[in-house]
């Protein structure tokens, strides 16, 4: 049976409806927020996954371009892989929920989203993770929401919820927040400058907002919802926990206090091997093959309870840093003799290198989505290959994890980036991951401004990145202790990775993830604060005395540029027929060049005068040639009758023998050659266009100076 319910959401309605689609699904929901609708179902395994250690879920969040009226422009006009956006949206609607879904479930769940249809007004993102949650809410599968998320803005110094595309243009905030009826579960931001109080107060009013979702979903449940299905738990032995943690808990304590990651994953390997080795000499190899799972994640599980006690009880740290003590900092500039910018930045043994690449305006990204925008001129690119983490496998290209660390750092960078007009290039940056121990992501933002500034990009203002970890008492929700730059381990074991960049006056982009339940507004106004202390120290201590600012001047090896901008109806003119007249101009200069359809005129050239020579024949075409004018021409083809000048732009006049000089002429080829540099004034053009031109004219009127 349809059934439909309704509520209102910023001023707008907002629809969810079931039982109309996919009834064989566990859950499945309709969500409609004016013209813009996406269907969600959801699905679970009726049998666990056997032989993993995590919860396998995953989330699709599919975009049919038939939703915003597009034909795909692929070959077989098919929608292809996941654009960028797919991606991060898929990200963003995982995080809120994994955490609320049983910590001993290992059934595959599987979330689809699918964009049917887009009101630009109306995010089709957040109804994907309304939708989410409520097929999830309102289905059999074991779930502990709802959840519920929202868009936030800041227009004109006011605070705006879900705002529209034109009010999305204006605003210098661009925040999805997720959360319970008690907590924020996510946030995940890209700002102009935002001051952390303004920020906090965002969260808080958007969270208002996801409290009246979540009482929505809930009565829906009240009216539909199924009753959840029973599960095989794959809780650890406890039996097996507890007598690893009587032998060896001593030993683990000490075993995971290494400054260096290396010796502590050595350290941790030989004790699992002793463990292991213990039960063995206690119960035999059978007993091991049968309770080899158990055995595994009790070790795991020991680890990560040594390292939790040793920071919210001693507050200490694996690596014995202080609790607010930032990891040693280095970094370094211009280290690649020939591409355009470059930087490596080292925290700890987190070391990221950044390479920059100036381009033409033809060169930026086109984006094929369901978003108005269709392209981007500054790219950042994020790569984790596997020797970063000693490890020995093949790379696959980027994942979900390197397109979402990729898109962070580019969300801090952009406020900073110059416009095209202050700027004319494409800019494209890639973040190489050289060793990881935690905080990548943030490394990149501090060595991609380092970069872009030794590159000679006159960015706004630097940028820097830094996470803060958080370990909570379990049976004590209000004890918990923030650790400032977390390390893998502390990020693998704690409870939340808070990242944070942007600049000494606010904050450019947030990525929050959580393990927990989410956090209370205090824990958030503490993480800005912390961020806040050690991004100013990452740029006045560490970043400036490096390099304080942009270069004056770009890479030898990086295209200039000469802009001018010409009448539009001249376009075609400079172009030609079939790109003859523009790729006439290319061969003769070797110059790259873009010309916008407003007239704006770009020449790409690593050589000044190559340059500047193709812009004058540019210019030479576009200009109207009028009676009176006086310009350089070069002599194409010798008549009986006078020679034929060509003045520019594929225009050639006619010089008449009477016309080459005051003295008596008897042959044009006494006087003139072919290929002969000449001045000559138009005199004339008649009714059918015809340039007729003078030397003759221009020998009086020197006479009269």
């Amino acid at each position: 049976m349809i059934k439909s319910y309704e509520t209102e959401l910023a001023g707008r309605k907002l629809i969810i409806e079931t039982g109309r689609i996919a009834e064989l699904a566990n859950g499945s929901v309709m969500v409609r927020y004016g013209e813009t609708v996406v269907m969600v179902n959801v699905t679970a395994a009726k049998e666990p996954k056997e032989g993993v250690d995590f919860f396998p879920l995953s989330v699709d969040y599919e975009e049919k371009l038939y939703a915003v009226g597009k034909i795909p422009g692929s070959f077989t006009k098919r929608e292809g892989k996941p654009t960028d956006k797919a991606i991060l949206t898929s990200r963003a609607i995982d995080r809120p929920l994994r955490p609320l879904f049983p910590k001993d479930f290992r059934n595959d769940v599987c979330v689809v989203a699918t964009v049917l249809s887009v009101e630009p007004d109306n995010s089709p993102e957040v109804c994907a993770m309304i939708g989410a949650s409520a097929a999830l809410t309102i289905s059999d599968i074991p779930f502990g929401g709802p959840t519920a998320a929202v868009n936030v803005g800041y227009v004109d110094n006011q605070i705006v919820i879900n705002p529209t595309l034109d009010q999305r243009e204006k605003s210098r905030l661009n925040l999805t927040v997720a959360g319970t009826l008690e907590k924020i579960t996510m946030i995940e931001a890209g700002a102009d400058e935002i001051p952390n109080n303004i920020m906090l107060e965002s969260i808080k009013q958007g969270h208002a907002e996801i409290k009246k979702i979540c009482n929505f979903i809930s009565k829906i449940k009240e009216e539909i919802g199924k009753p959840k299905f029973e599960y095989k738990s794959f809780a650890v032995d406890i039996g097996i926990y507890n007598e690893i943690e009587e032998n060896f808990k001593e030993r683990m304590y000490q075993d995971v206090q290494a400054q260096d990651k290396e010796v502590r994953d050595e350290n941790i390997e030989k004790i699992s091997e002793d463990i292991l080795n213990y039960f063995i000499e206690k119960y035999g190899e059978e007993f091991i093959q049968e309770k080899q799972m158990d055995i595994a994640e009790s070790i795991h599980n020991l680890e990560k309870a040594c390292v939790r006690e040793m920071i919210l009880e001693e507050h200490k740290r694996p690596d014995g840093r202080k609790i607010d003590e930032i990891r040693p900092l280095s970094c370094e500039v211009g280290i690649l003799p020939r591409v355009h910018g470059s930087a490596i930045f080292t925290r700890g043994q987190t070391q990221v290198m950044s390479i920059v690449t100036l381009g033409m305006k033809s060169e930026e990204q086109v984006l094929d989505g369901l978003d108005e925008e269709e392209s981007k001129r500054y790219m950042h690119q994020y790569n984790f290959p596997s020797y970063s983490v000693g490890e020995a496998r093949p790379s696959r290209g980027p994942g979900r994890r390197e397109i979402g660390h990729g898109a962070l750092a580019e969300k801090a960078l952009v406020p900073v980036i110059p416009s095209e007009d202050e700027f004319p290039y494409s800019i494209r940056v890639v973040s190489e991951v050289l060793s990881s121990n935690g905080s990548t992501s943030q490394a990149s933002i501090c060595g991609s401004t380092l970069a872009l500034m030794d590159a000679g990009v006159p960015i706004k203002k630097p940028v820097a990145g830094i996470s803060t970890g958080l370990v909570t008492d379990k049976n004590n929700p209000e004890k918990y202790i923030m650790l400032t730059d977390i390390q893998g381990i502390e990020d693998f074991f704690g409870d939340m990775d808070f990242k944070v960049g942007g600049t000494k006056d606010g904050i450019t982009a947030i990525q929050v993830d959580i393990k927990i339940d989410g956090l209370t507004y205090d824990i958030i106004e503490q993480a800005f604060e912390r961020t806040k202390i050690a991004r100013d120290y990452i740029l006045d201590e560490v970043m400036a005395p490096v390099i304080a600012k942009p270069r004056e001047e770009i890479s030898k090896y990086a295209p200039r540029i000469l802009t001018e901008t010409i009448s539009v109806d001249k376009i075609k003119d400079v172009i030609g027929p079939g790109g003859k007249m523009i790729n006439k101009i290319i061969e003769a200069t070797g110059v790259k060049i873009d010309i916008s359809d407003d007239g704006k005129v770009c020449v790409y050239s690593t050589d000044t005068e190559s340059g500047k020579k193709a812009m004058k024949m540019i210019t030479d075409i576009a200009k109207d040639i009028e009676v009176g004018g006086v310009y350089e021409g070069t002599v194409t083809r010798i008549m009986n009758f006078g020679a034929f000048v060509d003045i520019g732009g594929g225009k050639e006049g006619l010089l008449h023998i009477s016309k080459i000089s005051s003295k008596r002429v008897e042959k044009v080829e006494d006087v003139l050659s072919v290929g002969d540099e000449v001045t000559v004034k138009v005199i004339e053009i008649d009714n059918q266009g015809r340039i007729n031109l003078s030397m003759k004219d221009l020998e009086g009127e020197k006479e009269e100076e």
